[in-house]
């Protein structure tokens, strides 16, 4: 609320009228001899001093106005979309987790590899132990497909919430009134786009791993048509012409 600055000539003009003037004490009536100079004086004086208070007025009232920005700019936004982008991440990282047969575990992915996918087979491999190798093989290119499937549907289903907090945020950050708000706002709208950016690496990790496992198994089928030939012949001398 701006306070209205006090009127100098009022000031002065009350000054002039509030001049005591002498009551005549004699029988006849007498004018008091009025000091010109004196008043004129005090009529400077008040001035400066009225400039004086209207200037800690305009002080005040900018730092008022001052503290009333700060406040505005310190306002927090009343609206948060990160429970529901964290909640959206842990549920595509929960399907990722559920890889089976050969997972996205460093430490167990070579391992699991190399026994699953031998360079080579043994001369006394036999044949139910190809075909249970071959089985375990068709079903991890199988389970990485389907994994990936569901990922992509996860994510296709988060594309809808992610457009409703889109505009959200956006509305957000339109009306905000102050540099926090705002502020906010953006770091939110970023931490949606980081969100799909992640979504987009997971997908491209699962249906990495899907194709991965389908080459390899394919590739290992020409060791495991070698190895069950050399089953089919055994030894050489399985045979003699005549």
């Amino acid at each position: 609320m701006n306070i209205p600055f006090l009127n100098a000539t009022a000031i002065a003009v009350v000054i002039a009228t509030a001049v005591p003037v002498a009551i005549p004490t004699a029988a006849v009536a007498q004018f008091a001899v009025i000091d010109a100079a004196n008043l004129a004086q005090n009529v400077v004086q008040a001035a400066r001093l009225l400039e004086q208070i209207n200037n800690q007025i305009q002080s005040l009232q900018n730092e008022a106005a001052m503290l009333q920005n700060m406040g505005r700019n310190l306002t927090s936004l009343n609206f948060s979309s990160l429970s529901g982008i964290t909640s959206d991440l842990q549920q595509i990282g929960n399907l990722m987790n559920q890889a089976q047969g050969i997972s996205f575990d460093v430490q167990s992915v070579d391992t699991l590899f190399n026994q699953q996918y031998p360079r080579a087979y043994g001369a006394g491999t036999t044949m139910p132990q190809l075909l249970a190798d071959a089985q375990t093989r068709w079903q991890n290119a199988r389970s990485a497909f389907q994994q990936t499937m569901l990922v992509q549907s996860q994510i296709a289903q988060t594309v809808q919430t992610d457009t409703a907090k889109l505009r959200d945020l956006v509305n957000a950050s339109q009306g905000a009134v102050g540099s926090l708000q705002a502020q906010q706002a953006s770091n939110q709208l970023l931490a949606l786009s980081i969100k799909q950016q992640l979504q987009i690496q997971t997908l491209m990790a699962a249906q990495g791993r899907a194709e991965a496992l389908n080459d390899a198994n394919n590739a290992e089928a020409i060791e495991e048509g070698r190895a069950a030939f050399q089953t089919f012949l055994g030894s050489s001398n399985a045979y003699r012409p005549q």
